[in-house]
């Protein structure tokens, strides 16, 4: 076993990095060969060149070079482009070792603090602490390899090295660049080496490795679920799904042992505090809509915001929210915290609840210490609150959030997916049928009609393989008037599209059967007279839309 370059010992058992392959030569380089360090390790053989979520190494002074052209096409497989010279990257092996061992001198710190003290060791003070023994092993680790290669790192290469051990140790490792970039939307793993991303407006584009190896992505997602701190929430052959919320208010969603490697999606909200008039600006909504809804909510009317995955729905949700009067006690229940309402600081009383997983075990037939959103609901009614928000309806919790919109004051609010704005009901009777062998369709159609006042339907048009853009807007407002001759829901589009108009947005159709109510909180009528709301042109979609 070799001795470490700290202080000659082994690092945590294994073998010190004194040395690291580069170029297919084990033991170390030549001394003052720049191109040998860490810092610009050649990629594996056999692998595609691909620059990182970091630059490399080395940048020649000047201008930064033109990006290249990426070919357009439905998906793209190729590296992501960035701009150059962000900071040095890093050996994952040299930070991976680094990491083991902060840990190790920083769990001896920290359990010497906890001894004769009745309180855990809080966050801040583990950074800190953790953040001056990274400082301490990046130089000591500098200075033998300087002794040992003959050419010291530069200052910007000890302080990405830093900076790689920091985020494998409290944040996100090799991932943190891309949860750290705002344009990034989603990231998809299919295992360690198949890495994509996707930025606003643009399409899919795969990505160097966030893991050397399939366990090294799992030991990264097991030390985010024990950062998560909000219950017992892991990955292991006995949980093989994890659900976290992520800082920065990023959802994760990871699955292992049922599937042949890790795969895991990160979604980001990239209107984290979302208003009306910025779903406006956005070109969600029209001023028309906007007011449409801001009325709505102050006169209490039950609202179930609808669309597909990733089209916009609790960025609405939460605009939405905004027109809450601050001094309203409400409620929301989630899976993982999203609509961070409770953060805000618009509304001066919110009452977060988050759902809690399970242990793994199973008692009685389900997972022990397991707490659901239909659980929480009971609870949540006796916390005096005014209105209920569900982040998002997925299963038998739909018959108590049905319910609490018929027998509360009114007002509440929640998220469904559902294709179209034509299969929201079917789609509530389908979740509602799984609350139990007594409920039948007639009693979910009835529950719906008289508990949903307005269905508002999200959409997407994804122009982004054709050279365009992600254009989401909503497309449909539909008014729940109770049951029809059928025994199904009636509705009546107050916002739809117009086809002949070539317009795929909400534009004003017929007025709500409540439009008294919506008056009486100071919504004008007369906004509803206009066929084309307060668009000035169709939307501009590159196929499609009228010229």
């Amino acid at each position: 076993m070799r001795a470490s370059p700290f202080n000659g010992a082994p690092v945590n058992g294994a073998a010190a990095p004194t040395g690291f392959t580069v170029a297919g030569v084990p033991g170390g380089h030549a001394a003052g060969d720049a191109a040998g360090l860490p810092w610009g390790k050649p990629p594996q053989p056999g692998r595609p060149v691909v620059p990182g979520p970091v630059a490399p190494a080395a940048v020649p002074p000047g201008p930064v070079p033109p990006v290249a052209a990426v070919q357009p096409g439905p998906v793209h497989a190729v590296a992501e482009l960035q701009p150059a010279a962000v900071r040095p990257s890093v050996d994952p092996q040299v930070a991976r070792e680094l990491k083991r061992q902060v840990a190790a001198e920083l769990h001896q710190q920290l359990s010497r603090l906890a001894e004769g003290s009745t309180t855990e060791v809080d966050r801040a003070t583990r950074r800190q602490r953790g953040r001056a023994l990274i400082e301490e092993a990046v130089a000591r680790w500098s200075d033998a390899y300087a002794q040992t290669h003959g050419i010291p790192p530069t200052r910007e290469q000890d302080r990405a090295l830093s900076e790689a051990v920091y985020d494998l140790l409290f944040r996100a490792g090799r991932l943190q660049p891309y949860l750290d970039d705002p344009e990034i939307e989603n990231i998809l793993i299919n295992g360690c080496d198949d890495v994509w991303i996707s930025r606003a407006h643009q399409p899919l584009r795969q990505v160097p490795p966030v893991a050397d190896s399939d366990a090294e992505l799992v030991e990264l997602l097991q030390d985010l679920a024990r950062q998560h701190g909000g219950g017992e929430r892991s990955l292991s052959t006995a949980s093989p799904m994890l659900a976290l919320r992520l800082e920065g208010g990023m959802r994760l969603q990871a699955m292992t042992e049922v599937t042949p490697r890790p795969y895991v999606a990160i979604r980001r909200h990239r209107v984290a505090s979302a208003t009306l008039p910025e779903m406006v600006k956005l070109g969600t909504v029209d001023s028309t809509l906007a007011a449409f809804l801001a009325a709505a909510i102050r006169a209490r009317k039950n609202v179930m915001i609808t669309g597909t995955q990733g089209v916009g729905k609790t960025s609405l949700l939460r605009a939405m929210a905004a027109e809450i009067p601050p001094d309203e006690r409400v409620g929301t229940l989630e899976s993982e915290f999203e609509l961070w309402l409770h953060t805000l600081g618009h509304l001066r009383q919110v009452v977060p609840m988050e759902a809690r997983e399970g242990n793994g075990e199973r008692v009685d037939g389900r997972v022990a210490g397991e707490l659901t959103i239909g659980e929480l609901i009971p609870a949540a009614l006796r916390m005096t609150l005014s209105r209920i928000i569900v982040g998002e309806v997925r299963s038998a919790e739909v018959v108590p959030m049905l319910r609490v919109m018929t027998n509360g004051e009114g007002g509440s609010m929640c998220t469904l997916h559902a294709r179209g704005p034509h299969m929201v009901v079917d789609r509530i009777a389908e979740l509602c049928l799984e609350y139990g062998a007594h409920m039948t369709d007639s009693l979910a159609y009835r529950l719906t009609a008289n508990a949903v006042d307005f269905i508002v339907h999200v959409s997407m048009v994804d122009e982004t393989a054709v050279g365009g853009r992600r254009h989401r807007f909503v497309s449909h407002v539909l008014e729940v008037t109770g049951l029809g001759e059928s025994g199904r829901p009636a509705m009546n589009t107050v916002f739809g599209p117009r086809a002949d108009l070539g317009e795929p947005r909400a534009v004003p159709h017929t007025p709500p059967a409540c439009l008294d109510d919506l008056r009486r909180t100071g919504f004008d009528a007369g906004l509803l007279q206009s066929p084309y709301g307060a668009w000035t042109a169709p939307l501009a979609l590159r196929i499609g839309g009228l010229r």
